[in-house]
């Protein structure tokens, strides 16, 4: 590899780890005369939907950018080395990483160099060598640019895979703080489009398994409470490129991601503001992204504060339960309780507020109902309601169906008995459940030690001025490519 071209790999691809859709893998290895070798620079990984682990590389077109985002690295305003990669440039890397058996696909994004739609048009020029001239038949994932010409959104999506444009802040008042040259209208506008088009080719199927009936209204706002409201956009017809029969569009969807921690919103605010992501536009996936701070703003946390890494897995938690169990972010939270409980999983804490509706008969509940019971998954309910047109379910077969027991003992009875040792009562099952977590907790600590993780989720950094270890700007990023 030329070093010109090494250079900007090695810069855009450490302004690319910013988005959180699959994680970074940090392996670098050199050719010890076998066949072979592995480049670290923008290597990440992702998973397929059959659960196949697959290589992308994960870079940016361009770090120039003509917006200034209080919490972005690249923000215009911050003196770092800036460079481009031309189209070609881009097509030959990713081909010869694709035919080295590096990666099996790219994810591509980029700052807003120039102007939105002349980022776009790059970006589509890559993409087309990659495709027609070199016929690349990978994975690619393509992030949309706020606010670009609708024609140019239509083309990326002939040729990518799956689209993203990113919501970063889960309420106006927030964006407006933090990113004012970002408008709603210029983000919810390519979502809508997005969202149309896959439902003019019948591909829409939306995140998980609790949106698949419920259609969705890409002419909608995302009205009410504290989330965004488009009154520019109410009752506006759409107008976007239409597809031809040979066409396919963005086969996998489209995905965003909101930083969590960077704008001080509660736990409530963001997971309303993606059920009514998932309800309006039927995204595949919300990310979620621990703010690292990096940037010493009075608009922003502390520069020694720590990521709200712990956070950022509870509402991973929770969004799980809105995309496959049934519930709804409203359900989640109290007047009072507007954050999750740090301690427990939200479905745990959910049961404890609803003590009156436990302990459940394993045998008699309904299918929805056996998906509230803790330690009860999607697949461990399907098993109990097939065994149940058999027979009835034994307590000694709850283990085998995949049941977590240590959980699932305190909420639930079989064939009317009660294995959770006493009566059923909050406190006591809340410090049992504590000392289940913890016990789970020191058993990952455990593995940890004798299993180096290959993959940390975030890179520390040493800062040399104060002797204090610093987070890069994001987490190395969660999630994966369904």
């Amino acid at each position: 590899m030329e070093p010109q071209i090494l250079e900007k790999l090695t810069l855009l691809a450490e302004g690319a780890k910013y988005d959180v859709s699959c994680s970074s893998s940090g392996v670098g290895r050199r050719n010890q005369g076998g066949l072979g070798s592995a480049s670290s620079a923008g290597i990440c990984h992702s998973w397929s939907r059959d659960g196949r682990c697959i290589s992308l590389l994960k870079v940016l077109l361009s770090n120039h950018c003509v917006y200034d985002c209080a919490y972005c690295v690249n923000r215009r305003s911050n003196a770092i080395p800036r460079t481009a990669f031309e189209p070609r440039e881009l097509a030959e890397l990713t081909f010869s990483f694709y035919r080295r058996n590096y990666i099996e696909g790219l994810f591509l994004s980029s700052a807003v160099d120039g102007s939105p739609d002349q980022t776009a048009e790059r970006m589509v020029e890559s993409l087309r060598l990659l495709r027609r001239e070199y016929s690349f038949g990978g994975y690619i994932h393509a992030k949309i640019i706020p606010g670009i010409d609708p024609v140019l959104v239509h083309q990326l999506g002939l040729l990518a895979d799956r689209l993203s444009i990113n919501l970063e802040v889960p309420s106006p008042e927030g964006l407006a703080r933090l990113a004012p040259q970002k408008k709603p209208s210029a983000i919810f506008s390519p979502m809508r489009q997005i969202t149309g088009t896959l439902m003019g080719q019948r591909s829409l199927s939306g995140p998980g398994t609790m949106f698949k009936n419920k259609p969705a209204s890409p002419l909608a706002s995302l009205g009410g409470g504290d989330s965004f409201f488009l009154p520019e956009e109410e009752g506006k017809k759409a107008n976007f490129p239409s597809l031809t029969r040979q066409e396919t569009f963005a086969p996998a969807g489209q995905t965003t991601q909101m930083m969590v921690g960077a704008s001080g919103e509660s736990d409530q605010q963001i997971l309303l503001t993606s059920e009514k992501l998932y309800h309006t536009f039927l995204v595949k996936r919300v990310y979620f992204s621990a703010y690292v701070p990096l940037v010493d703003s009075p608009i922003l946390p502390s520069l020694y504060s720590k990521p709200p890494l712990a956070r950022e897995h509870r509402l991973y938690q929770a969004d799980w339960l809105l995309r496959f169990y049934g519930f709804e972010a409203s359900e989640l939270f109290t007047d009072k309780e507007t954050n999750l409980d740090p301690e427990l999983d939200p479905k745990i804490t959910w049961a404890l507020r609803n003590i009156h509706h436990f302990p459940m008969e394993i045998n008699k509940v309904t299918f929805e109902e056996l998906l509230r019971i803790p330690g009860v998954g999607v697949q461990s309910a399907l098993r109990i309601m097939n065994q149940r047109k058999v027979s009835h379910v034994q307590y000694e077969d709850l283990k085998r169906i995949g049941v977590v027991l240590k959980r699932a003992k305190f909420f639930l009875t079989c064939n009317g008995k009660y294995y959770g040792g006493r009566d059923v009562v909050p406190e006591y099952i809340r410090a049992q459940e504590l000392k289940t977590a913890q016990g789970l907790l020191n058993e990952d600590k455990i593995r940890g030690r004798l299993i180096p993780p290959e993959d940390p989720q975030i890179s520390w950094l040493q800062d040399n001025t104060t002797g204090l270890l610093r987070h890069s700007l994001f987490p190395e990023l969660t999630g994966g490519t369904q």
